[in-house]
Order: structure tokens, then sequence, then C-alpha cells
């Protein structure tokens, strides 16, 4: 395994970062491929094993059950000290603001119920999953910066937003004095670049580290095109994110599969050694042992310039699709 810092931190983290949506009860959320505790600590164990320290969840994955079987697991498999643990709160519910609960109070109550959740007394990296339109920045800032304050988290991300939002959160940030976002997790893989446009500029500019998610495009840029799983037919969501754009994002899985065979890998590590050279560390989600074990190869596996131009000539501006057009004002 090989480590890099994470952009303006002190958290130095691994290549790979294991995603945990896919660890917790598959009856206590919307997900019903989920595994269990039993398996989900054996993925867990093994990502230990092979050097994965970076663990990413979140108090929505399956009623904050995936919090809770990562949490008991890194205490049973792991010193506290030697892992990152990352988890994410989402916006202000309705009947919240209606209620009048402050943004402040809000994290404060959410990161609260996820140290629970992990049996950890803090988090390293606590991320604003989602931007919210009906609570003013300064209060999500300013609550933010008091769970760094209070130590129950050691530095601050965002998740699904876009550039000039991350720019005016840290500016704001800047001017008041509060800890600002070290870190964006976005929807970025081979087959969707739209982080280009923008975010990836000013991440580079202001050294704020890349943890994309869907870093296989929820398994498309590990399978040829035409191949199918359970996974694959289950989940409508991803299926919203990528089916529109089928025949054109096939050219490149194609490609993905060619360079595979010329390396003789999997298509699993070209498609994340391609990701590599981009951001700090991936988020991958792992449901079965072949998963992580993939994921941690691609570490070592080095694409040519003219492999990686191969691997994205043939990419076409796709439209935002997911969070981004969901939770738009």
């Amino acid at each position: 395994m090989k480590y890099i810092k994470l952009g303006n931190s002190d958290l130095n983290v691994s290549r790979i970062c294991m995603g945990c949506m896919g660890f917790g009860d598959p009856q206590s959320g919307q997900h019903r491929w989920t595994l269990d505790e039993e398996h989900s600590r054996e993925i867990i164990k093994r990502g230990l094993e092979l050097g994965v320290n970076f663990y990413d969840t979140a108090i929505a994955y399956q009623g904050g059950t995936s919090e809770q079987y990562v949490g008991r697991a890194l205490r049973d498999f792991a010193k506290r000290e030697d892992v990152i643990v990352a988890t994410k709160f989402l916006p202000r519910t309705q009947a919240e603001i209606e209620a009048g609960v402050t943004g402040q109070q809000h994290i404060e109550n959410m990161i609260n119920a996820s140290l629970e959740h992990l049996g950890m007394d803090y988090v390293d990296l606590y991320i604003y999953h989602m931007w919210d339109y009906h609570t003013p920045l300064y209060d999500i800032m300013d609550g933010l910066n008091r769970v760094v304050k209070e130590g129950k988290a050691r530095y601050i991300g965002i998740s699904n937003c876009y550039a000039w939002q991350l720019a005016r959160a840290n500016d704001l940030a800047d001017r008041e004095g509060f800890a600002k976002f070290v870190s964006v997790q976005g929807h970025y893989n081979l087959i969707f670049r739209e982080e280009e446009r923008e975010m990836v500029p000013l991440c580079r500019e202001d050294n704020i580290a890349m943890t994309p998610y869907s870093a296989l495009a929820s398994g498309r840029l590990s399978r040829h095109p035409g191949e199918v799983s359970k996974r694959l037919e289950e989940d409508a969501y991803a299926k919203s994110k990528y089916d529109a754009t089928e025949e054109q994002d096939n050219v490149i899985i194609r490609r993905v599969a060619e360079l595979a065979d010329r390396h003789q890998v999997t298509m699993t590590e070209v498609s994340l050694a391609w990701l590599l050279t981009k951001v700090a560390a991936p988020v991958v989600g792992a449901t079965k042992m072949h998963h992580i074990e993939g994921a941690v190869k691609a570490v070592d596996l080095t694409l040519t310039e003219e492999e990686i131009t191969y691997l994205e000539e043939a990419y076409v501006p796709h439209k935002l699709v997911g969070v981004m057009v969901e939770n738009k004002r």
C-alpha cells in the first residue's frame, strides 16, 4: 500500500479508501444488497491486512448500522490511532426546521449520534454529505468549527457540492477563523468526468484532496459491456445515473478491458490506476473480498501517458445526475 497526505491536513491516508455504504443491516435502510455484520467484518479485516487505513461511512447508511459495524470491527481489529475514520451528516430535515433546530444544533446532534454508533471519541474527517439549501452557510461552518474545537473531529470535508460552493464555504471559514474543508468527495470516474470542469482546478489550486465515490461506476468499469450482476440489476439509483449514456460509456469500458488484457490485470485495476493519477484516494466500495483485493493492486499499476490518453479521448460530456441534481434549490 502507498499513502498520501490528505490535502491541507496531517492525515496520512492509504491511496485506497474503503467505502462502507455496502455494510449494514439490509432491513434498516433503502438498500437490500448490503452485507450483514459478519461478512462486513471479514472485508474490513482484509482491508486492514492489505494496508488500507482509511474508512468512509455515513450516518445515513442503513439507518446508522454501517457506522455500528465499522466501529465495532475497527475496535476489534485495529488500534484507533492507526486508522483514519470518516463519516458524514445530512442536511436538516423539514421537521427540524419547523421545530427551530439550528444548523449548529443539528450538527452537534449528528456528530454525537455518529460517535455513539462508532463507539469512538472522535472521527478523523467529518463530512458535510450534501449542500443544505435551507440553512445559512455561516451556521454550517460555525457548527463544524465547534465540532473541531471540541475534539470530536480532527478535520472536515464536503461531498456532493459544486466548486463555487466549496470556494464560498472555505472563503467564509478563512474570514471567520473557522476550520476549512480539506477534502471533497464527489462523483468522479473514467466514464463520469464532469468534476474536471471546475472542481479539479480548484482543488489543485487550494490543495484540497479529492476522494471521489463511484470510482468504478457501480461496477460498470470492472466488467465487460453486457456482463451483469445482481448488484447492477438491483441498484436502481446507479442505473438512473448510467443507463442513459450506456452506449458511449461502453466505448471507454471496452478500452479498459483491452488494457487489462494487455497488462494481464483486472479491469478494476486499470480503472482505478487511471483515477489514482487524478485524485488522492478514491472511495472504493467492497461487498466481496476480491473487490478490496483488486482495488489495492491498482496502487501498483502504472499506466503510460499514451494509455491514459487512449482511455480519456473517447469521453463526451455527461449531464449531471444523482444527488447533484436532486438537491439543487
